[in-house]
């Protein structure tokens, strides 16, 4: 079997190695130790790299000429998907410390690992990155707002500290990839059919290790509060894909608006929630989160991929 045949089908089961990281994790936590927090920005970066390396000036400078999709995504990330959480929690009538949880969820900026999905479902990928940036920066402000709209609560978000994330994430690494791209095409080109398989490692390790981290509050949780998550990803992802499509973009932008619209920055939620709810079960929502959101965006992911290439 060829490398480019081991690379699809390890590619087209990357839900299956999220589960598997997420049960590790889950169960033996302590295979994750060394996957300390502090790591996660290395990771994260190494992740976006193998997808900067697939982009060129020009694929940004056509996303910068079409800034329907980029609003769209960012009304799903900011409206949608709080408005969902707060129905769901309302309709399974969840305690106020779990829908607060829940809540604050919806109302995070969209995940890095949403960049790697648009890739393997042979979406917008350059269109997905300046989305999640959109997002990330719109957090700093967006977050607190529906915080303390929704849930009455003041939720401080440190502007600088995010926006140094951001840069060192999301916009150099990508940054790095396209200058790469454009001087040493043969390097990349040579290196670009190991990117799938770099992404979907680093995913299954940030997911190993944040639900390592948070063992013990899932499984008190139970099973009961795996739904509250599930549905709230995927309706995200399904709403996020038919309200693009209402509004006459091309299939290509609404398989990249629907997994950037189901797939959010559930680290960063256990993180607010952590520092700044008191009650402790807030946090819980997003320690689960981490593992719906890899699962429902990598089976999204391999769903479009065996659907072909949209026009």
């Amino acid at each position: 079997m060829t490398f480019s045949k081991v690379s699809e089908v390890v590619t087209n089961l990357f839900p299956v190695w999220t589960v598997i990281g997420a049960l590790v994790g889950l169960y033996y936590p302590s295979t994750f130790a060394a996957v300390d927090t502090k790591y996660f920005t290395a990771i994260l970066a190494a992740l976006m790299l193998s997808m900067g390396i697939t982009l060129t000036l020009k694929d940004f400078q056509d996303c910068l000429s079409k800034p329907i999709p980029v609003a769209v995504n960012f009304i799903a990330c900011y409206v949608l998907m709080p408005a969902l959480a707060f129905a769901i929690s309302k309709f399974l009538a969840l305690s106020p410390a779990l829908m607060a949880g829940l809540v604050l969820v919806g109302s995070i900026n969209g995940g890095q690992a949403s960049n790697l999905c648009t890739y393997i479902a042979r979406g917008d990928v350059a269109l997905s990155v300046v989305m999640t940036t959109s997002t990330t920066i719109g957090c700093i402000f967006m977050t607190p707002l529906i915080a303390k709209a929704v849930l009455g609560t003041i939720v401080p978000v440190d502007p600088v500290g995010i926006a140094v994330s951001t840069i060192q994430v999301v916009l150099l690494p990508v940054l790095v990839g396209v200058i790469a791209n454009a001087t040493v095409p043969k390097v990349c080109r040579a290196v670009e059919p190991y990117s799938p398989l770099v992404g979907v490692a680093a995913t299954v390790v940030l997911v190993g290790a944040s639900v390592a981290q948070c063992s013990t509050d899932i499984v008190a949780a139970g099973l009961g509060l795996q739904w509250p998550l599930f549905l709230l990803h995927l309706f995200g992802g399904v709403a996020g894909y038919w309200f693009t499509r209402l509004c006459g973009q091309t299939e290509k932008v609404c398989r990249t608006v629907a997994i950037e619209t189901a797939m959010k920055s559930s680290a960063f939620g256990f993180l607010l929630a952590s520092l700044h709810f008191k009650e402790y079960l807030v946090r819980v929502p997003s320690a689960i989160s981490v593992v719906w959101m890899a699962v429902l965006g990598a089976s999204l992911a391999v769903f479009w991929r065996f659907q072909g290439t949209p026009e």
